[in-house]
């Protein structure tokens, strides 16, 4: 059984996150709606939402924790170290949550607790 860790928090993104997101929004949208998305995030407060549910919201796959980023955040989660919130976008188009950001804090954060409270901004 796994061993549940309190994850501890930013209060909020970190200003490189939203460097992050708009670059990897460009991959989906055209440069000036990815500036507008990331705009908004940052304008964004923050919610609250179990791993599990953005999982399923996103429809990605879990990463393993032999992914070296996912094993560089789980060790974060070890050592106390505060994450960065994530930052997410509602494709209405799609009906999906788009991890802008955060992809690999939330797969090691899922390894420890899959009902653990991620703190995000989402537009």
């Amino acid at each position: 059984m796994k061993r549940k860790l309190s994850v501890r928090w930013l209060g909020k993104p970190q200003a490189h996150d939203y460097v992050a997101a708009a670059s990897y929004l460009t991959l989906l949208y055209d440069e000036g709606k990815a500036a507008k998305i990331a705009k908004r995030l940052r304008e964004a407060e923050i919610s609250e939402f179990k791993a599990k549910d953005i999982f399923r919201a996103s429809r990605l796959s879990l990463l393993g924790i032999s992914n070296s980023h996912v094993e560089a955040d789980r060790k974060k989660i070890r050592a106390a170290e505060k994450l960065s919130p994530l930052l997410l976008v509602r494709d209405r188009n799609t009906g999906k949550v788009i991890i802008a950001d955060g992809y690999h804090r939330l797969c090691a954060v899922y390894s420890y607790d899959e009902d653990a409270l991620v703190p995000a901004k989402i537009v």
